[in-house]
C-alpha cells in the first residue's frame, strides 16, 4: 500500500495508460477528504450594550460586564485570536480567528475597553469592531467623538459605521447620506479607513449591497452563523453575525464560538 500521494501517483502512472490516469486522479481529488478544502468556521460575535439592565430597552441586548469579561478570559484561555476587518486577509495564517463586532456607539462600550485593558498580554491581543452611527455621535448615552478617538489610539478598536440615522437601508434612498458620509465623518474623527458596514437591523438586498460596495468592503448581516468562505460573490457583503444575548451562560458561548448551537449542551 502507497505510504503518501507521492508514492500513489508512480504506482498509479506505473499500471494505467495517462488519459485514464488523469481522469482517476481527478476523481479521487474530489472524493478523498483534502485538509487544504477543509471549510474553516469563523465566528463573528455582535454585542450590543455591555452594561446591567436596568429595565430599559431589551434584555437580550445587553450583556453585563462581568459575562463579558469572562467572555473574554474563555476566549484567551483556549487560543482565540480577536481580529478586526482590517486584518481579514491574515484569517488563514492565525489561530482560531474570531471576530467582535458592537453596534450602535453606546456609552457603555467603555466597559470593554477595561475589560481589554485588564486581560491584554504578550500573548493575547484583544480587538474589538465598534460600528457607529455617525449622527447619533456625543447624543445622550452615545460615544463622544473624543471617546472614539481614544479607542482607535489604544490600537485594540477599529471604529466603523452603522450608517449615519440607523435606518433600514432596504427602504431608504439617500444612501449618499447614510453611506459615504458615515464614512467620510467617522474617517475625519479618527484618522483611520472606514471599511466596513453594519446594516441597520441586519437588513440588506441587492440594491443595498451593490450601494454598499461603493464604499465599504464588508457589509455585516445579523443572520446567525459562523462565516464559512463559500466563493459566493457577494459573501464579503453578508456575512452572518451571531447575537450574545444577556441569558447566554457561558457554556452557550463556547457553542457559539466553537460553530455549536448555543443550547446545544442543555439537550444531553
Amino acid at each position: 500500500m502507497a505510504k503518501n500521494i507521492s508514492e500513489f501517483i508512480a504506482i498509479m502512472t506505473a499500471q494505467f495508460p495517462v488519459k485514464r490516469l488523469a481522469i482517476f486522479l481527478a476523481a479521487t481529488v474530489l472524493l478523498l477528504p483534502n485538509q487544504a478544502n477543509a471549510q474553516q468556521k469563523i465566528p463573528i460575535l455582535v454585542y450590543h450594550s455591555i452594561a446591567e439592565f436596568t429595565g430599559s430597552g431589551q434584555k437580550e441586548l445587553y450583556v453585563t460586564p462581568e459575562n463579558f469579561k469572562k467572555q473574554m478570559e474563555y476566549l484567551k484561555e483556549h487560543g482565540f485570536t480577536l481580529m478586526t476587518f482590517e486584518q481579514w486577509d491574515q484569517v488563514n495564517h492565525v489561530k482560531k480567528p474570531i471576530f467582535i463586532t458592537v453596534d450602535d456607539g453606546y456609552k457603555d462600550h467603555l466597559n470593554i475597553l477595561e475589560t481589554f485593558q485588564t486581560l491584554k498580554d504578550p500573548a493575547f491581543r484583544p480587538a474589538a469592531t465598534l460600528f457607529i452611527i455617525s449622527d447619533f455621535i456625543g447624543n445622550r448615552n452615545r460615544l463622544s467623538k473624543a471617546d472614539l478617538q481614544m479607542l482607535a489610539g489604544t490600537g485594540m478598536f477599529s471604529i466603523q459605521s452603522h450608517t449615519a440615522t440607523h435606518p433600514d437601508l432596504t427602504k431608504t434612498t439617500d444612501y449618499k447620506k447614510e453611506l459615504e458620509e458615515s464614512k467620510l465623518k467617522i474617517e475625519q474623527i479618527t484618522k483611520r479607513p472606514v471599511i466596513a458596514l453594519s446594516y441597520p437591523y441586519g437588513n440588506t438586498n441587492n440594491k443595498v449591497i451593490t450601494e454598499t460596495r461603493k464604499y465599504y468592503k464588508f457589509g455585516l448581516t445579523t443572520t446567525p452563523g459562523p462565516f464559512v468562505k463559500s466563493n459566493f460573490p457577494e459573501e464579503l457583503y453578508t456575512l452572518p453575525r451571531t447575537y450574545v444575548k444577556y441569558s447566554d451562560t457561558l457554556a452557550d458561548f463556547a457553542n457559539i464560538v466553537n460553530g455549536l448551537d448555543r443550547k446545544e449542551h442543555r439537550d444531553r
